[in-house]
């Protein structure tokens, strides 16, 4: 039922967001950065257990934990860019929010080509 909790706490920060914003809409975007620290936190501990899952199946199934480390990593430069860019548009800088998702996704890209090399390379050895 932690949705329950987050959407709730959402919903109030949210009223009290458009109410600040007139008036002091510093501290309405500060009020959202904290919602968003204490949303994180909340979901930490799951993050941790899907983490600990991620790392059984990799060695049951015998890969290379590089992959899993790189996979986690996408995944953290992908949720990070995406805070920052929500972060950055909420305060009405759409132009710094599109930028930081472009670099996201270059990072994405950069770690993510051994994994595509491998898969190529796997390819080329399956062919004739």
């Amino acid at each position: 039922m932690e949705i329950m909790q987050v959407v709730a706490l959402g919903l109030m920060v949210a009223v009290f967001a458009v109410l600040l914003r007139r008036e002091r809409p510093e501290m309405a975007l500060i009020l959202a950065l904290g919602f968003g620290v204490i949303v994180f936190l909340m979901v930490l501990k799951k993050l941790g257990a899907i983490i600990t899952v991620f790392e059984d199946v990799t060695r049951r199934a015998q890969v290379d934990e590089l992959y899993l480390t790189t996979l986690l990593k996408i995944l953290g430069i992908a949720y990070i860019a995406e805070f920052g860019a929500q972060v950055c548009r909420d305060s009405g800088e759409g132009t710094v929010a599109n930028k930081i998702e472009l670099a996201g996704k270059v990072l994405i890209m950069i770690l993510a080509l051994p994994i595509f090399a491998a898969i190529l390379e796997a390819i080329v050895r399956l062919l004739p």
